[in-house]
């Protein structure tokens, strides 16, 4: 590092991990026999719902500061060991987003460094394992291989954390005006104030105040940039509730095969495009799901002054097709690595004419790139009908036809393997995976009538 550049500082508990990393760790002690099982601190439970949910207390601090003591005469290599034990359930509590913002920060050559409460021994083996640079935490005092509880150096806690990450600066020349650090925590408001880039992640009530007062922005890292969030809900979650059939009553619905969607993980749902209502559709899988989902659209509806703040919220990712730029994609697979849901539409954009009516579909090979990039299985869903409730020749859904609304069906296939063939077979493999799940009379080949021809060109 060269002297003068800024380094990136972030936090552990409801920074980098989604709550607290206490119950994996002694989980861990017990299991290397350095605790035992029963050794609970009364109320510890409660203690741990309330910091997940709304960040330190006073309690939970007292804690941490009198774990050294309780430590004492006990193993310092079986407390290593079971740092590393826990590793691997440790690494399942780190936020979706979070690597993928440090790997930003690395990009610049920052070093990045995790600055924390939690003892050194306990958390270093999983800075370590995620790639950080050097870790700053509360260190024991360590005499003939056992801790003698005390520690060694200060409490690296508010202010206690400031100073250690001065004095790790100082000796590294390092600006901490150019540096940058993460956290959640009322608490690191010392530290958070001493950098030139302070980041409120997932910010407790109190440093959120704060926050809005200084107008720093308030950020997550268990959702894309720019998704909002409220309580811990983002507008996804209101929207999946408003999202139902009911909603639609120009329209009737017969979705089958959800169940091949998984549960967990990341997943590109792809879909034949046939209308705009193919929204409505995709939205009505997207609300069974109980996980948010994602979506490549075109910029023009970004650009639109409600709907586009809207598919901002949602987390939508705008594709402008004449742009030619790779941001979009590189947004897609952020997601996807994220173990988020991305729909995408290989067709890029409603067949005009003759080419609406082909048996063969026919799609662009971005879907199979992103799936080969990210390891993401990729379901297939077959959409007929939506045609007859907006055709792109209107401007808006045909509204009336409530006594005899048409028939949209949704059909979810398993997941299609690829294979390892290039790009262009891979997305033949899949379009004729969505054509699969179209009805028989989609296969056959006719000649459409003017006034069919006509309804698949855009409004004049």
């Amino acid at each position: 590092m060269s002297s003068g550049s800024g380094a990136v500082f972030v936090d552990l508990d409801r920074t980098l991990l989604r709550g607290a990393s206490g119950p994996v760790i002694h989980d861990a002690l017990v299991a290397e026999g350095v605790v035992t099982e029963g050794q609970h601190v009364p109320g510890e439970r409660f203690m741990y719902s309330f910091y997940n949910r709304f960040g330190e207390s006073a309690p939970f601090i007292g804690l941490a500061r009198v774990a050294a003591r309780a430590m004492q005469n006990r193993s310092a290599d079986a407390t290593r060991r079971a740092g590393k034990r826990a590793v691997e359930h440790l690494i399942d509590l780190v936020q979706p987003w979070a690597l993928e913002a440090l790997e930003a920060h690395r990009a610049q050559h920052h070093h990045v460094v995790l600055a924390t409460t939690s003892p050194f021994d306990l958390v270093a083996p999983l800075a370590e394992a995620l790639g950080f640079d050097d870790t700053i935490a509360t260190r024991y005092q360590e005499a003939d291989g056992r801790y003698t509880g005390r520690l060694n150096g200060g409490f690296v806690w508010g202010i206690g954390k400031r100073r250690a990450v001065r004095d790790w600066a100082d000796a590294r020349g390092v600006d901490l005006a150019a540096s940058h650090a993460y956290s959640d925590s009322f608490y690191d408001l010392p530290l958070l104030t001493d950098v030139g880039h302070p980041h409120p992640i997932n910010a407790d009530p109190r440093l959120a105040l704060v926050a809005l007062a200084r107008r720093w922005p308030l950020e997550y890292w268990d959702r894309p940039p720019g998704v909002p969030s409220l309580l811990g809900l983002e507008p996804y979650h209101l929207a999946r509730l408003l999202f139902r059939p009911e909603a639609f009553p120009y329209a009737r619905f017969d979705i089958e095969g959800i169940e091949h969607i998984p549960t967990t993980g990341p997943v590109l749902l792809a879909a034949n495009h046939r209308s705009y209502f193919d929204v409505a559709a995709l939205g009505l899988v997207a609300a069974r799901l109980n996980r948010p989902v994602r979506f490549l659209a075109k910029q023009e509806i970004f650009d639109a002054p409600v709907v586009g703040r809207l598919a901002r919220a949602l987390g939508g990712i705008a594709v402008d097709r004449g742009g030619g730029s790779a941001h979009p994609m590189q947004q897609a697979s952020a997601a996807l690595r994220a173990g988020e849901v991305v729909i995408v539409l290989p067709q890029g954009t409603i067949p005009r004419g003759d080419a609406f009516f082909d048996p063969m579909l026919s799609g662009k090979t971005g879907t199979a790139r992103l799936a080969e990039e990210t390891g993401a299985p990729v379901v297939p869903i077959g959409l007929w009908g939506t045609e007859q409730v907006w055709a792109r020749s209107s401007r808006m859904p045909d509204m009336t036809a409530w006594g005899h609304p048409p028939m949209v069906t949704v059909r979810v296939g398993p997941a299609v393997e690829l294979g390892h063939h290039d790009a262009v077979s891979a997305t033949e493999t899949l379009m004729s995976a969505i054509s699969e799940l179209l009805p028989d009379v989609s296969r056959i080949q006719r000649i459409p009538t003017s006034e069919e021809l006509a309804r698949t060109q855009p409004p004049a």
